[in-house]
């Protein structure tokens, strides 16, 4: 095929894609899809396998092809032109039973010619909780309808009897109905557009260029591999829930162009919901792979040729059925997420050539606040606080990390504007801002993270109900690199400021920070709580890991943070050796001293250890 020609027909397939996650917001009315961004459209081939991978959250891209080979292979003989598919077993394809899969076979004159696969976190899915994630859930029979696969949409025409169905075992219908919706729209699209593409160059050229697309995108993998040294990285995370800890051990093996992700050692499935199945850690170390190591290579499946994985069954990375799943996003993928961020750095680090690509976690426990009740229009009200996508960049071997910057495995993620989640919950804020000393230190400091505080407003009940499932708050997950601090691990209180009232304290109803609410401060992370009458939720996020000893950075860029707020003249001193004068200036005098005592308690400590 000549050049040009392919090239067209690559940029057509990107533009498919683009299209049909503009339909796919513009359609659903779910905060967590059009404003968080949680959400996925890619392209597969005929036989299921990756073709193009999308935006959105990139673990989908490899589980989403997963979920169209098993609808292939559970509806032999009977997929047909126009028909539109569901799923979202954890232990088909899903991550959990909120992520629900919507794949849709694209035929030209009657033959199967690819895929078009998306997915949402729905509105609600069922479960015990409102919204899936359900902390006290033992088992998947309590997590909400899941099917490994059925026919929504057959030869163009709604199957009514399973909407019907789906729609009568969840609350807000109505949004899960837009959400359904928005899937089926999204695929319609890529399905147009790609059959539109097919007719102007012609099955055989479109289908040889798909070819030359995966094939291109392994070798170049290949290559790059080929350029990086041989090795083995390890890298550890742990996370606490409730009184226990568990642990994610990650050994990755480089051979001249091939990778092994090894999960020996990593803790045994938990009775909570934290776990995930093998598709979800195969997709869950891929999210950052992509970015880091294949960020000018098309995602497809000549990516996943050179890659195997080992996952013990029965490990919370590869759990069996029926342990409990719904948290997984915010479990044991996370850390999965983490860990291969780290050993892929480590390996970069190792390269001249490609150094610069290293990084150090991007926010590292998502601090998922899930909210339940009726809103101040009377109506169902479910859905995700958006501050969980603010996210904190990862400091990299030539520059900090982006403050409130997102997070590798989702490019596009995003929260909404304050004023859209008190539309949506009787809620209001009281602050939402980046928090000092949050941001790991470093040579290059980890971008800083986010702290809020909300209270029921004008709710009809008094109040709303929220989940947290949060992890990471007895120590951080944000992991730094190259002698670079973790980050600030995450923080949640619950501010009984009705107690206080009842005792006849003052009530500040416009506390701009957490020492200035009234109430005694309950320190939680997991379960379901409530937020009544003047009870306060506060909120603060995990910042990025550090880059490099913060012995070595530019005192300059340490005032600098100081100056706007991002490091406290305290840290500024003990953790970087930065003296500043009264007028704010760096002390060089001072500031040497300040850092060569920091050198000599860390040789004391090292001697004191022999």
């Amino acid at each position: 095929m000549d050049p040009i020609t392919f090239s067209i027909i690559r940029h057509r397939l990107y533009r498919v894609i683009d299209e049909a996650v503009i339909t796919l917001k513009h359609v659903s009315g779910s905060a967590i899809t059009n404003e968080g961004h949680d959400l996925m459209v890619s392209l597969y081939r005929a036989d299921g396998s990756l073709l193009m991978g999308g935006v959105g959250f990139l673990h989908h891209l490899t589980s989403a092809a997963e979920a169209c080979k098993a609808i292939i292979r559970r509806f032999e003989g009977r997929i047909n032109e126009g028909d539109v598919f569901l799923t979202n077993c954890p232990y088909t394809a899903a991550l959990h039973t909120s992520d629900v899969y919507l794949v849709a076979p694209i035929h030209y004159e009657g033959k199967l010619v690819a895929w078009s696969a998306c997915f949402v976190h729905v509105y609600d899915i069922g479960a015990m909780v409102p919204g899936g994630f359900s902390p006290d859930s033992r088992d998947i029979f309590t997590e909400g309808f899941s099917s490994p696969g059925l026919k929504l949409v057959d030869r163009g025409e709604m199957n009514t009897d399973i909407m019907d169905t789906l729609l009568n075992m969840v609350r807000a219908p109505e949004m899960v109905a837009l959400d359904l919706s928005s899937m089926i729209a999204a695929n319609n699209v890529a399905r147009e557009r790609m059959v539109a593409l097919v007719e102007k160059y012609g099955p055989v050229s479109v289908d040889q260029a798909c070819q030359s697309l995966v094939d291109q995108s392994e070798q170049s993998f290949r290559d790059r591999l080929c350029e990086l040294p041989d090795g083995r990285w390890e890298s550890r995370q742990y996370f606490d829930i409730e009184d226990e800890t568990y642990r994610v051990l990650l050994a990755m093996t480089k051979n001249k162009d091939t990778l092994t992700f090894d999960f020996t050692g990593s803790s045994e499935q938990s009775k909570y919901g934290i776990n995930c199945a093998y598709w979800a850690s195969w997709g869950g170390f891929f999210a950052p792979l992509f970015p880091l190591l294949c960020y000018d290579i098309t995602w497809n499946d000549g990516v996943l040729r050179p890659i195997s994985m080992i996952a013990p069954e029965g490990t919370i990375v590869n759990c069996t059925r029926p342990a409990p799943i719904s948290l997984a996003t915010v479990g044991a993928i996370q850390s999965v997420n983490n860990a291969a961020c780290i050993c892929i750095s480590k390996m970069l680090s190792a390269s001249e050539k490609y150094a610069k690509e290293a990084t150090a976690v991007w926010h590292g426990s998502h601090f998922a606040i899930f909210m339940f009740g009726q809103n101040q229009k009377n109506q169902e009200a479910i859905g995700i606080m958006t501050e969980t996508f603010g996210g904190a960049g990862g400091g990299r071997s030539f520059a900090d990390g982006v403050d409130v910057g997102g997070e590798i495995p989702n490019p596009i993620g995003r929260m909404a504007n304050v004023e859209t989640t008190e539309s949506h919950f009787p809620v209001r804020y009281l602050f939402r801002r980046a928090t000092s000393d949050s941001g790991g230190a470093g040579k290059y400091r980890g971008g800083t993270s986010l702290e809020y505080a909300i209270q029921q407003h004008d709710s009809p009940d008094g109040g709303i109900h929220y989940v947290v499932s949060g992890k990471g708050t007895k120590f951080s997950m944000s992991d730094g690199l190259g002698g670079g601090h973790p980050g600030a691990p995450c923080n949640f209180r619950w501010v009984h400021n009705n107690e206080a009232a009842l005792e006849g304290k003052n009530i500040n109803p416009f506390a701009n920070s957490a020492e200035e609410m009234t109430g005694e401060q309950e320190s939680i992370s997991w379960g379901v709580f409530p937020l009544m009458d003047r009870d306060v939720l506060y909120v603060r996020s995990d910042g990025g890991g550090g880059y490099g000893d913060p012995i070595e950075r530019d005192p300059a860029n340490t005032a600098r943070d100081v100056r706007e707020g991002a490091v406290s003249e305290m840290v500024a001193r003990r953790i970087y050796g930065v003296v500043l004068d009264d007028s704010g200036a760096v002390d060089e005098t001072a500031s040497e001293e300040a850092r060569a005592v920091i050198r000599n308690e860390r040789l004391g400590r090292v001697e004191a250890a022999k």
